[in-house]
């Protein structure tokens, strides 16, 4: 493995996934988005001095049922056509060694909140196959739907509901050196 570098990264959508769970009844429903876009700039070998900027095209998820994902893209819901990304500004990265905590503005549905990352630095290496620079990173935050103006539910026998108001987010990233 090869040290960090300063510099700035472009994320590789083709190996870098947003992926969600929330509660569905009893069970729950999994999902990604499929295009994600972004930079992480470096400013020395030490993940600390990085900074994060990712979007994420709400038109772009899957829950691999055509039908809900549909639903989930209205308005009732993600509002993709108000609303067609959501993003992701870091603010702080503290940690070491591996594990880091990544803090940052998140936006969904155009209300702003500050989520906190638990991330894992994979490492970089220079020369990939390809000949890229190329970083790792992965992370997970939980999410109150409600924080961002999502509302949707339906309500179950007694006083359950449908879905649940936590959402897990985890990103996994690979991101290339702009040379």
């Amino acid at each position: 493995m090869t040290a960090l570098v300063p510099g700035t990264w472009t994320i590789d959508p083709a190996h870098s996934e947003v992926a969600f769970t929330i509660r569905h009844m009893m069970s729950k429903v999994r999902g990604n988005f499929g295009e994600v876009s972004g930079t992480i700039v470096t400013g020395s070998s030490d993940p600390k001095d990085a900074t994060v900027k990712a979007e994420v095209a709400v038109a772009s998820i899957n829950t691999n049922q055509a039908q809900r994902d549909e639903h989930i893209r209205t308005s009732e819901i993600l509002g993709a056509d108000e609303h067609p990304t959501f993003s992701f500004t870091s603010t702080s990265v503290a940690g070491d060694g591996e594990d880091y905590t990544i803090n940052g503005d998140l936006t969904i549905k155009g209300v702003t909140k500050p989520v906190s990352f638990d991330a894992t630095f994979n490492g970089a290496v220079d020369p990939d196959p390809f000949g890229l620079f190329r970083m790792g990173a992965e992370g997970t935050a939980v999410i109150n739907k409600k924080d961002f103006g999502i509302e949707f539910n339906v309500p179950l026998q007694g006083d359950a509901v449908m879905l649940g108001d936590k959402v897990t987010i985890t990103v996994s990233l690979e991101a290339t050196l702009n040379r």
